[in-house]
């Protein structure tokens, strides 16, 4: 892999691990302050997605690390990589919903693009594990889209 295309296959990884950093911590507040009928649907369903997030950010910053970069790891560092938006707020339970489902196909987008800088650059491993989130996230989004039906 050149300078360049390393570079680019960074940058996608990095934006990547603060949107999914960002997108736990919002999910982990939604998971502790969620209310309403769908309380124990949600908690579960939000618990089990932070969850599964925390596995992932530790992956995406290790292979951040494996092509001999270093992984962004503050809050200032991650809002402005991020595409997700942290939750200042105190929405409602549907709202919450929304919000999450938007945030996964945000996310699955990033994964996108990470997939493009590792097909451009031949990093086979990347593209794998950028595949592997995409899939994830479009579960996740196709999951919570389902409560607002």
């Amino acid at each position: 892999m050149n300078k360049q295309s390393n570079e680019a296959v960074v940058e996608a990884l990095s934006v990547l691990l603060a949107s999914s950093y960002t997108l736990y911590l919002k999910t982990h507040n939604y998971h502790w302050n969620v209310t309403g009928p769908m309380f124990t649907t949600l908690h579960t369903l939000f618990e089990t997605q932070y969850t599964e997030l925390a596995t992932a950010v530790d992956e995406i910053a290790e292979r951040i690390r494996t092509t001999g970069a270093f992984a962004p790891g503050s809050y200032s560092a991650f809002a402005k990589l991020s595409t997700v938006k942290e939750e200042t707020g105190h929405p409602k339970a549907e709202d919450m919903i929304r919000a999450l489902t938007l945030d996964q196909q945000a996310v699955a987008e990033t994964a996108r693009r990470v997939i493009e800088a590792a097909e451009k650059a031949g990093d086979q491993a990347t593209g794998d594990l950028a595949t592997r989130r995409l899939e994830i996230h479009e579960k996740n989004a196709w999951m919570l889209r389902s409560h607002l039906e």
